[in-house]
């Protein structure tokens, strides 16, 4: 028996990188784990590792800022296994630039995807929640729910080149806030995890920023200056960056029954780095 059994979790963005590791852990653990990714491919290689492992999972395919993806997601987890009980956005990727060169395109698919979608799941899970925490109320068996924000030490410090998702992290910690005072009476804990570095495609090492992931057609650049990184990692207590599974893991601690009494909080998974 794992120590998440019979739970139910839907991951936005969980084909690649940290989501994956999240999916993949609470998965390990006994929860039944609604996957998400853009493309097809990498939600369906994580749904096959958790069958693959003895878990269960189903794949929920699209961009979380799609008009209706929130209820659509909400619905897969409620028609495939019967209900919810815990949330973890997770789903995003930067596209940064100084500001006065940063375009409103730039700015307001940055703040969609981080802050908005977030916003829009969190919307369509409350009836769902909400009706779940009255019949358990009247039958004298409360659950406790969880909801895991991911956010970032951009949000907390701000980071240069980064107005858009400094912005948006820094929302997601209100959110968050917000939503532990609101959904309290669920009997939900709705906490931030807020990175530091974290190696994955987004922040690997590159010579020169050639690399691009495509979003929606669009042609983002990843990666960051080796110089850059290495300086970064000399910053960390630990002297290095931390690990997609070191990231899932920080997430995890917020979803066991341990966390119960944790709510409106923002965790920093940074090494030791404080901005």
């Amino acid at each position: 028996m794992g120590t998440l059994t019979d739970k139910v979790a839907i991951v936005s963005g969980s084909g690649r990188g940290i989501g994956r590791e999240v999916a993949v852990k609470l998965a390990a653990e006994g929860a039944r784990v609604v996957v998400n990714d853009l493309d097809e491919g990498p939600a369906k290689e994580t749904a096959d590792a958790i069958a693959s492992a003895g878990g269960e999972a189903v794949v929920c395919i699209g961009s979380v800022t799609e008009a209706g993806f929130g209820e659509r997601f909400v619905q897969a987890a409620v028609d495939t296994y019967g209900g919810l009980d815990i949330v973890v956005n997770n789903a995003g990727y930067t596209w940064d630039s100084v500001i006065q060169k940063m375009s409103d395109e730039q700015w307001e698919a940055i703040l969609d995807v981080h802050l908005t979608a977030p916003f829009r799941i969190l919307r369509a899970a409350q009836p769902v929640i909400s009706a779940a925490a009255k019949r358990e109320a009247a039958d004298g068996a409360p659950v406790c729910r969880k909801v895991v924000n991911i956010s970032s030490l951009a949000g907390i410090g701000g980071n240069a080149g980064q107005a858009n998702y400094a912005a948006a992290k820094a929302g997601i910690v209100g959110l968050t806030r917000t939503l532990a005072k609101e959904w309290g009476r669920y009997n939900v804990t709705v906490n931030a995890v807020a990175f530091g570095l974290i190696t994955t495609r987004l922040t690997e090492a590159a010579a020169d920023r050639t690399a691009t992931i495509d979003v929606q057609g669009r042609q983002i650049k990843v990666g960051v200056n080796q110089a850059l990184l290495a300086a970064t990692e000399r910053l960390v207590p630990l002297g290095r960056a931390g690990t997609p599974t070191e990231a899932a893991g920080a997430v995890y601690l917020l979803c066991v029954p341990e966390s119960d009494y944790i709510s409106g909080e923002t965790i920093v998974c940074g090494g030791g780095l404080v901005l």
